[in-house]
Order: structure tokens, then C-alpha cells, then sequence
């Protein structure tokens, strides 16, 4: 069975179509509009604090080889002006590669009106992918297309991307290209090669009061990407006394997630979010976990007209 489990993940990592080795992905989340900056720029600065953002996410746990997320975030707004800026730490795991980005997020809002701004995002980001085939198993020496692969070591890779967001404190919605550079990531001696591709999406959520205590927060997002599948992820999570989030997400064609989110306080907010696949690759792994933690920091300046439920 382990056999058979590893040559899933280098079937993943090595399926190639013509000369195309393997298309890189973006990294998904379940809870995603909690650290939204991640697949749009605009969104930096936009909750009017000073925002730092821990996540992590564990994919097809049982699964040797699976996907393993951790990213660090901090998001903040420029006062008296209307600039914000992030940054953005992200390690992903899969198989034998391991790929580090570090990212700057800027965006510059327009007031539309007292209750809503469109902000215009830029993201650079620079990015480390390491590959280590000395770490797979191969049963066939005389396979060319893994024996002759030579390791990667922190292979650089520049990009960058832009966003639009609208928000109000009840709604949002946003488009967004986070990198848009096609970037070839190497071109080893059998001319083998792997593309980063653009990634395009929309994003949007809105907040309704359904009485004082309870309110519904529907929001989909949307992932374009050549070569892959479109995804669609729809999630409905329901408020309760603007501190305990509960819910669930369907992921087109792969996944149901639950999901629960604590406000523990007005700076801490903690959550969590488990994928049961709804493919066959279920039969293979007990589901994805991931969570989060987000802290932000208040000054005795900070005017909250209304709460922020993204």
C-alpha cells in the first residue's frame, strides 16, 4: 500500500503533458476570507488594524507525502492615508519539494461612500522551490524521467500580481491575479520542465442580520487556472452574539468542510476547519485539517464603526 501511495504523490509531481513537467498550484484554504490578502493584494489593510495571521493546514492526513501549509501574515493599514501594506510568509510541503514565498502586499483605497472603499492592490513576491529525488523510491533505474532528474535546490523565482477589492463592512467582492508571471521554474538535462500559472479569482461574501444575535455569512470564491480543474468554493457559516462562527463549505468536486471560529476576545480570534474528500482519494487519507489564529492589535485611536466579519 505504501508503494502504491508514494507513486500517487509522483504521479502528482511528475505528470507532464509534451515537454511540461508539472504545473505549480496555488496553495487552497477552507478558511480563506479570514487572510484574504493571500489570493488578493487589495485586501491589505483593509480592517483598519494592525492584523498578524497564523494558518495551517494538513492535506490527506494518512496520506504519505500529502500537502503540509503553514503561513504567517501581517497586514497593516498607513495612518491618515489610504495605504496599507502586508507581508506574507508561506512554506509548502508536498512529496519531496518543499517551496518557500515571501510576499509585499500594498493597496490604495478609494472611499466611495461613508460605508464602502474600492482598494487596488500590488503584490511582489519572491519564491524558493527545493526538490529532493534523492528521497523517492524508484523501482525502475532505467526510467529516464526519474532517474536522471537532477535535485533542485532553492531555486529563485520572482513574480508579482494585482487585486481589486470592494468592501463595505457587510460585504465584499474582489478579482484578483496574484502572480502573473509564467514563470518556468527550472529546465533539467532531460528538457523536462515546470510552470508557475497564472491564477485568476473572484471572491465575495456578504453579512446577514437575521435577528440581534444570529447572523448568516454566505461567501464563495472562484479559481481559474489553466490546466487545472475551475474551483468553486461555497460556504455558509452562521454568527452568534458576534463571537462563536459555525458553518460549512463545498468544494466543487472534491471536498464538504466544516468549519467553527471562536472570537475570543477583541484582539484574539482562533478557528478551525475540517475536508472530508468527496473522491475516491478518500479512501486513501481521513480528511484535511486546518487552523488559524489571528490577533490584532488595537490603539486607543482605533474607531470600529462596525464589526468585521472577513
Amino acid at each position: 500500500m505504501k508503494a502504491f501511495l508514494k507513486s500517487i504523490f509522483v504521479f502528482l509531481l511528475l505528470v507532464y503533458s509534451g515537454q511540461d513537467l508539472f504545473a505549480q498550484q496555488d496553495s487552497q484554504f477552507a478558511n480563506y476570507m479570514y487572510n484574504t490578502v493571500a489570493v488578493n493584494p487589495g485586501y491589505a489593510g483593509s480592517r483598519c488594524v494592525t492584523s498578524l495571521f497564523l494558518h495551517h493546514r494538513s492535506q490527506w492526513v494518512g496520506l504519505d507525502g500529502a500537502p503540509v501549509t503553514n503561513v504567517f501574515s501581517i497586514k497593516k493599514p498607513v495612518s491618515n492615508t489610504n495605504l496599507g501594506y502586508g507581508i506574507s510568509i508561506v512554506n509548502d510541503r508536498i512529496g519531496v519539494s518543499d517551496n518557500n514565498t515571501f510576499s509585499v502586499d500594498f493597496s490604495y483605497s478609494i472611499p466611495l461612500s461613508n460605508a464602502s472603499k474600492l482598494s487596488f492592490g500590488l503584490k511582489a513576491s519572491a519564491n524558493w522551490l527545493s526538490v529532493d529525488y534523492n528521497r523517492l523510491t524508484i523501482r525502475e533505474p532505467n526510467d529516464v524521467v526519474l532517474s536522471q532528474q537532477n535535485s533542485i535546490d532553492n531555486q529563485f523565482s520572482p513574480n508579482v500580481g494585482v487585486g481589486i477589492y470592494w468592501h463595505s463592512s457587510k460585504n465584499y467582492i474582489g478579482i484578483s491575479v496574484p502572480h502573473f508571471l509564467e514563470t518556468k521554474r527550472y529546465d533539467d538535462n532531460i528538457s523536462s520542465t515546470a510552470k508557475d500559472k497564472m491564477h485568476f479569482y473572484l471572491i465575495g461574501g456578504t453579512v446577514f442580520d437575521l435577528n440581534p444575535d444570529w447572523k448568516f455569512k454566505p461567501a464563495l470564491l472562484t479559481k481559474l487556472a489553466q490546466g487545472a480543474p475551475l474551483q468553486i468554493d461555497f460556504s455558509a457559516n452562521f454568527l452568534f452574539s458576534d463571537q462563536f462562527t459555525f458553518g460549512t463549505a463545498y468544494r466543487l468536486n472534491a471536498a464538504i468542510t466544516g468549519l467553527v471560529a471562536f472570537q475570543v476576545n477583541k484582539a484574539w480570534q482562533i478557528g478551525y476547519a475540517y475536508d472530508a474528500e468527496t473522491t475516491k482519494l478518500a479512501n486513501y487519507n481521513s480528511g484535511s485539517h486546518e487552523m488559524f489564529l489571528r490577533f490584532e492589535l488595537f490603539t486607543s485611536y482605533t474607531k470600529i464603526v462596525a464589526p468585521r466579519f472577513f
